[in-house]
């Protein structure tokens, strides 16, 4: 009986028929402030769910001013976990919101970063515990943010940090995982092989161009990735609705690289 909330929330933000799922990330105004693209985040969920995307992720403050003025509708992720640029240390993610909460303003799944590696990763992962059990007791899906990020690792990329982070995550009980892609389809496909629950890339840093972005989209695809999860390559971007619309068509269309750089020159 405890599955039945979380899969009835699960198809809220996973296509029913291909399993996958694209995920546009906001969580970035707790982070960095008022970046180039989320300003005005309600104008930008209407470009994102207008694109086709199947949820967007972000703190309370975007549901509680009303994160989208007109349009379809889209999956909520809330996410419960913050930190800044200027703490002593950015690394180190507390919990800033509940799954309770989550529960009250009809978001459909809640997401936690941690950073494997950090000087605080002990009580990181005492916190995604925590979520994850709570997420049990009321069927709420949880998507965990896993990134290597510590003295330990010389690059967040990194296959076997990378494959580690995700079965983090699926041990301790996450529904979906978000992870840095590795690099190569090689590499990552033993990330998806190791892990139990969809596997997501994130976007990262704005990449130089789109070709770029979308390569990692198809490669990671083509590993066995169950979807993305991109945030200033999509709402940093100049059309913004038309990304999106091409990454979502890579998801669930399977369409090339090509044909994707294609719907970018549409008017």
């Amino acid at each position: 009986m405890l599955g039945i909330g979380k899969n009835i929330r699960l198809e809220r933000i996973i296509d029913r028929n291909t399993k996958r799922t694209v995920i546009v990330p906001m969580d970035h105004g707790v982070t960095l402030g008022p970046i180039k693209g989320i300003i005005d985040m309600r104008d930008m969920v209407n470009e994102i769910s207008e694109g086709g995307a199947n949820a967007v992720l972000g703190h309370i403050g975007l549901p509680l001013h009303g994160h989208r003025k007109h349009g379809r509708d889209v999956g909520l992720i809330l996410h419960l976990s913050g930190s800044t640029v200027w703490a002593p240390d950015p690394n180190t993610k507390v919990l800033v919101n509940t799954v309770e909460m989550a529960l009250r303003i009809g978001a459909d799944a809640v997401s936690v970063h941690i950073n494997i590696g950090a000087e605080s990763e002990s009580r990181m992962l005492q916190d995604l515990g925590q979520v994850s059990i709570k997420c049990l007791e009321w069927g709420m899906p949880l998507l965990a943010m896993m990134y290597t990020r510590g003295e330990k690792f010389h690059e967040e990329s990194s296959a076997e940090g990378v494959k580690h982070a995700a079965r983090i995550a699926a041990e301790l009980g996450a529904d979906l995982v978000k992870v840095s892609y590795t690099g190569s389809k090689k590499s990552f496909q033993e990330v998806v092989n190791g892990c139990p629950i969809p596997v997501l890339i994130a976007g990262g840093e704005k990449t130089k161009n789109e070709r770029e972005i979308f390569q990692i989209v198809k490669d990671s695809l083509d590993a066995g990735a169950a979807g993305v999860s991109i945030g200033r390559n999509v709402f940093q971007h100049e059309k913004k609705q038309l990304m999106v619309k091409a990454i979502c068509n890579m998801v669930h269309e399977n369409i090339t690289v090509d044909e994707a750089l294609k719907i970018l020159e549409m008017s």
